[in-house]
């Protein structure tokens, strides 16, 4: 008999503490067609990742399903773990499971089973992800994880099988059955003392819950190294108990929960505060050249990297700050992202990963201006100019949603704009990031922490931050570019319930930009705004309506209609005589009224 296994499990003294023991038999088979596997990495990983346990089964009426579950489980241990820190685990889980169920359809259709789904490359495959204080799990078949807490058992995962009869049964859902898998997932929050069974259906359906029960509890507290034993005795029970089929348990315990959060609130814990820096000192390998900003909040250095040549920005937190180890978290992320994202908009991290002596973020050297700076030198830019600008801004969001970034304070004195027209996002210590919200203790809570007047109304409504609130900031911004003014004036941050949203009224730029000023504005500009495309100003309409679920949901939809008129926005009904033209609206009527008093006049001194 073989055991099929790709444990790579053993106790780690770790903020997370787990232990963890398997066993795998073919049973009265001939051949193992299961497939278990285990990773608990190191530190930072297991903060940031998480530990991952995964068992596959194959199918009986396959030759090569042994290769399908062992293929399963292997993929999904490594892929996982090379995927980007900063996705949470169901994104990155999903797209590795999705990965590898292409991989298994493919093998199929490209082997003499193509004709043939129970004789391919299909297996099952439930994986456990534990990271933070939160269980992960990720499903499609009829292998199972189960949860033993307070001595009650509970069935985490759903069988995905559909039963003919008492005695004929079908998998409705495998990896390489179809040419696209549907994973079951969900989140659990953790305790210690919770164990987790991964068990083939050659155990879990010969043993009951009680015998499953009374089998974990009679060594329950035994010592990591025994847990192996353990999932032996299960086995061996289905075994005993009837079992035709492979048997394969892996037994998974928390021993202890972390008691910090990510790798940034330890570095906040370690590093103290650097000191005040003048123009000329050495510090940390760098030779400060000046300061280039200054705020409560932060200090800006153009400074030269000493080993490299290179010129690059450091930036510390104030004194005043140093006691927020929020903020101070919120500043090292900022590098952290810059180094995990690679975009032509968004931010460089600063080459150097020497060790540092004390908290502070490093990061190219932008030689340009600031879009505020930019907009305060052109206040009145053509539409194509804008466009240009919203277009790279657009892509540099891009870059962080396809990292499960979300930006959170997109406005003017965020972005940069390079000697070479090149716009780029900086100041990412606002942003919210899957992977590390995920790994936290306590769930975030909602606050705003970006500029009002470019904030999504729903943020307001103590909402996270998500793609389309990002948008609507986008959407913003461009408004603000074409006519120096904001689309609900200051009251979007005064509406803090839905009711109050409703009676937002979106102040048109092409038909509506006298109600933007105080009416000294130059009408010069005026005229120029409502010579804009109706279709422009549809576009932005529609990208900031208060409603999240009504908005433009993609940003290369919004992009697409600020060039290419929507036939949706060219159907719409224009605008009233009396908002576009008033005057002339107005000299209309009086036309009207003037005619009927004549026609009036004339039949009394008719008759």
């Amino acid at each position: 008999m073989t055991q099929a296994s790709l444990a790579l499990c053993s106790p780690r003294t770790t903020s997370l503490a787990l232990s963890c023991g398997h066993y795998s038999d073919a049973g009265r088979k001939a051949e193992n067609q299961d497939c278990h596997g285990s990773l608990i990495p190191s530190e930072p990983q297991l903060t940031l990742k998480g530990a991952a346990f995964a068992i596959a089964d194959g199918i009986s009426t396959s030759s090569v399903s042994q290769i399908a579950s062992e293929t399963a489980v292997k993929s999904f241990l490594d892929d996982y773990f090379c995927t980007s820190d900063a996705w949470s685990v169901q994104h990155a889980g999903s797209q590795v499971l999705r990965a590898t169920n292409a991989w298994l359809y493919a093998q199929t259709q490209n082997s003499p089973f193509r004709y043939h789904k129970d004789k391919g490359y299909v297996c099952t495959l439930s994986a456990l992800v534990l990271k933070g204080g939160r269980a992960h799990i990720l499903h499609a078949g009829d292998s199972r994880i189960y949860r033993l807490r307070g001595g009650a058992l509970e069935q985490l995962t759903r069988d995905h099988r559909v039963w003919l009869s008492e005695q004929k049964s079908y998998l409705s859902r495998a990896l390489g059955a179809d040419e696209q898998i549907a994973v079951d997932y969900q989140s659990l929050p953790l305790q210690a003392g919770d164990r987790f069974l991964l068990t083939t259906d050659g155990v879990h359906e010969e043993l009951s819950s009680e015998q499953i029960i009374e089998l974990l509890d009679r060594h329950n507290g035994m010592e990591a190294s025994d847990l192996d034993l353990h999932a032996e005795l299960l086995a061996r029970a289905a075994l005993e108990a009837g079992s035709d089929d492979n048997l394969t348990v892996q037994l998974v315990r928390v021993d202890a929960l972390p008691s910090r959060g990510a790798d940034l609130s330890q570095q906040v814990d370690m590093l103290p505060l650097p000191p005040s820096l003048q123009a000329r000192d050495r510090f940390d390998g760098y030779r400060i050249s000046r300061q280039l900003h200054a705020t409560s909040r932060s200090h800006i250095y153009l400074a030269l990297d000493e080993q490299s040549g290179e010129q690059v920005i450091l930036k510390t937190p104030s004194i005043d700050l140093g006691g927020d180890p929020a903020y101070l978290e919120r500043l090292l992320r900022e590098e952290w992202i810059a180094r995990r994202v690679n975009s032509a908009h968004v931010i460089k991290a600063g080459a150097s990963q020497r060790p540092r002596n004390y908290l502070y973020t490093v990061s190219e050297y932008i030689d340009g201006q600031t879009l505020r700076q930019w907009m305060i030198d052109n206040p009145e830019p053509e539409l194509e100019t804008v466009r240009g600008i919203v277009e790279q801004i657009a892509r540099g969001l891009q870059a962080l949603h396809r990292a499960e970034i979300i930006h959170q304070d997109l406005r003017p004195d965020n972005v940069m704009i390079d000697a070479s027209g090149t716009v780029k996002l900086i100041d990412l210590g606002s942003a919210l990031v899957a992977g590390i919200e995920e790994a936290a203790l306590e769930a975030p809570e909602p606050t705003v922490l970006g500029t009002a007047l470019y904030t999504a109304p729903e943020q307001f409504l103590g909402e996270l931050g998500s793609r389309a609130s990002d948008l609507y900031s986008l959407a913003v911004l461009t408004y603000h570019l074409l006519s120096g003014q904001f689309p609900y004036g200051m009251e979007v941050a005064k509406c803090r319930t839905q009711a109050q949203q409703h009676k937002l009224r979106y102040r048109s730029l092409a038909y509506g930009s006298d109600e933007l000023t105080d009416g000294d504005s130059d009408s010069a500009n005026n005229d120029k705004l409502r010579s804009l495309p109706r279709w422009v100003d549809e576009t932005l309409r529609h990208a900031l309506h208060p409603n999240p679920y009504k908005r433009t949901q993609e940003l290369s939809e919004f992009i697409y209609d600020l060039r290419h008129p929507n036939r949706r926005y060219l159907r719409q009904s224009r605008p009233p005589l009396m908002q576009r033209h008033p005057l002339r609206f107005w000299q209309g009527v009086s036309a009207v009224l003037a005619v009927t008093v004549v026609v009036l006049l004339a039949q009394l001194t008719g008759s």
